[in-house]
């Protein structure tokens, strides 16, 4: 009788074991297909990542040269507008200069 139960307690040890070994290869299974679905998810959201970085810097460089070639026109237009603003004033100035030496000149020969 200790021999069919010591059979007994060995078969239930033995089928313990070998369920726990199965649960443990269905565990390690279930962790390396969550592992490479996540590997997927990632690969995926970094080249997602990499193209609208791409696409965000390329309209950055279009936008930027558009910028820079409407403010390369405007400070040529403000400074032909600021030069011919001051020849004006030159020639103003030139005029009041030499009217003034006319009127010294004049005041000097009385």
């Amino acid at each position: 009788m200790k021999k069919k139960v010591l059979a007994l307690v060995a078969f239930g040890l033995f089928s313990a074991a070998v369920n726990a070994q199965e649960t443990v290869k269905q565990e390690a299974k279930n962790v390396g297909t969550a592992i490479q679905k996540g590997a997927k998810a990632t690969e995926k959201g970094v080249k997602d990542g990499a193209e609208w970085v791409g696409d965000k810097a390329q309209k950055g460089a279009k936008a930027t040269k558009k910028g820079v070639k409407k403010s390369t026109k405007w400070v040529g237009k403000t400074a032909t507008k600021g030069a011919k603003s001051v020849k004006k004033t030159a020639v103003k100035g030139a005029d009041a200069v030499a009217d003034g030496y006319k009127e010294v000149k004049a005041d000097l020969k009385k």
